[in-house]
């Protein structure tokens, strides 16, 4: 598992090399949630995926996505907003190896 780092910011776009790809985590808040889309260079896998506490956001190995994400919130159970990301609202990447076999 590795920590993506974010800001509290209301939209942000993060550039990393995780799990051997390229991605772009484009994450962003409306009136109703907070939102993630994720590219492995400049395809899409996900867009528009609501983030939920604990709830992984790739979710299918279809997609051809080596790992996950989910948000964890250090302080309870609440879904994320974006003031509190990169503090109480942590983007973990699970690596392969760290989901159930046959998901990641």
């Amino acid at each position: 598992m590795l920590i993506v780092p974010l800001q509290p910011v209301p939209n942000q776009s993060v550039q990393c090399q995780l799990g051997g790809q390229a991605c772009t985590l484009n994450i962003y808040q409306y009136a109703y949630g907070l939102f993630v889309d994720v590219l492995v260079g400049t395809t899409a896998i996900i867009s528009g995926v609501i983030a939920e506490n604990a709830n992984r956001i790739v979710r299918s190995l279809y997609l051809g996505f080596v790992g996950d994400f989910v948000f964890q919130d250090t302080q309870g159970t609440d879904d994320p907003v974006y003031t509190g990301l990169g503090t109480r609202f942590q983007l973990v990447y699970l690596e392969a190896a760290d989901l159930p076999a046959g998901e990641g």
